[in-house]
């Protein structure tokens, strides 16, 4: 965990082109361009469907039988499984599960709830094809990692059976934008400014109220959810979704892992095989998802 690294990946966010009033596309083939890395070379990569959505389908040589669903991030207006084979894939081959990226709705095409309902679709279909809830993990960055929140809420209040566990990077989890850091780290964040993060709120919300749970998951009721594992860069604006998530969960009687690393910026795991903080944040996912999937896997009954 090298300085020199943290200030390299520093001065390649803030030295990245900007392109004055892009359109969607535009936006979106440069977030594309900019973010998407290959799988590692022992992760199997086809093309799938799930829950009525197309999705890519990552399997480790060395996959075992639980599952993971990841959930990419991209502020609900940006991104695909493509653009993120890379960091699915090193958690995939990490973890040593086979991992399905879904490729869920996005706005302003497809508003909120949308992505929630992809992402619940997805999580029903998964239990539908005969996995056990007890071997099924999720995972997701940024809105992804809202999103996999919102689906296990959503997941619970349809009643379908609890998965062994998650893991978010960077969530974001407060649509209303009401985290001290979205002031506090205005200056350190080398990615975001709060006008850039309200236009993807105004995008997914198309007018709805930020504050609903499935949107806002910071202000939900977390009661009955899974173990969780919370990361996040003490370089980012939405440095106090992760921590006042965590802080929820807690109060709702989940159990809850935070670790923040420091000087690093927004999803500073996409940075994997650059930045040392990058790998050992990956390496720690993995083991909070293997060991749940693993539990569930020598569960009394498990085949």
């Amino acid at each position: 965990m090298t300085r020199k690294q943290r200030e390299a990946v520093d001065a390649l966010h803030r030295n990245a082109p900007v392109h004055p009033n892009p359109t969607l596309a535009e936006q979106r083939a440069g977030f594309a361009g900019a973010l998407s890395r290959p799988g590692p070379d022992n992760v199997a990569v086809r093309e799938t469907e799930l829950g009525g959505r197309p999705a890519l389908d990552l399997t480790p040589a060395t996959a075992g039988r639980g599952r993971l669903l990841y959930l990419h991030g991209g502020g609900y207006v940006l991104g695909s499984p493509g653009t993120h084979t890379g960091i699915a894939a090193q958690l995939a081959s990490r973890a040593r599960l086979r991992t399905t990226s879904l490729d869920y709705r996005l706005a302003p095409e497809h508003p909120f709830p949308a992505a929630v309902d992809d992402g619940l679709a997805a999580y029903r279909a998964l239990l539908d094809e005969g996995v056990r809830p007890e071997e099924l993990v999720l995972a997701g960055d940024s809105a992804g990692g809202g999103l996999a929140v919102a689906t296990l809420i959503a997941a619970r209040d349809a009643g379908l059976p609890r998965p062994a566990g998650a893991v978010v990077f960077s969530p974001w989890v407060d649509l209303t934008l009401g985290g001290q850091s979205m002031s506090t780290k205005k200056d350190a964040d080398p990615i975001f400014t709060p006008e850039a993060i309200q236009a993807f709120a105004t995008h997914y919300l198309a007018g709805q109220d930020p504050a609903q749970p499935l949107a806002s998951p910071v202000f939900a009721d977390l009661r009955g959810l899974p173990p969780l594992l919370v990361q996040a860069g003490s370089n980012e604006l939405l440095l106090d979704d992760a921590v006042r998530l965590a802080a929820r969960a807690a109060a709702d009687d989940v159990d809850v892992t935070l670790r923040v690393w420091a000087q690093v910026p927004h999803v500073f795991q996409n940075h994997f095989g650059h930045l040392d903080e990058a790998d050992e944040a990956l390496d720690e996912a993995a083991r909070f998802l293997s060991v749940r999937a693993e539990a569930g896997r020598e569960a009394p009954g498990a085949d």
